[in-house]
């Protein structure tokens, strides 16, 4: 598609936008892609909607019970180098 190609589209009676094939493919937007919509002085902008919402590691922190003494580093890496030696064991 040329940069300076216009394509044009209509909406429909319920409201709805079909993007032309051509811009569906160049962005990879296949059906069920959720879509953010942002009204801009130029226009409406459409950008891929997040998987999730923002957060902040306080809003999640400690969210998981866990009782006894926190771990250190060293007792963390040793279980994750266990976990992964296990699944490499097994595949």
């Amino acid at each position: 598609m040329a940069a300076t190609e216009k394509l044009t589209t209509t909406v429909s009676t319920k409201g709805q936008v079909i993007l032309p094939s051509a811009i569906r493919k160049r962005k990879d937007w296949g059906a069920g892609t959720r879509l953010q919509v942002e009204d801009t002085p130029d226009g409406v902008l459409l950008k891929l909607a997040p998987a999730f919402a923002p957060t902040r590691p306080e809003d999640v922190f400690g969210v998981l019970p866990h009782s006894g003494r926190p771990k250190t580093l060293e007792e963390m890496d040793a279980a994750v180098l266990a976990e992964a030696r296990r699944r490499n064991a097994r595949d």
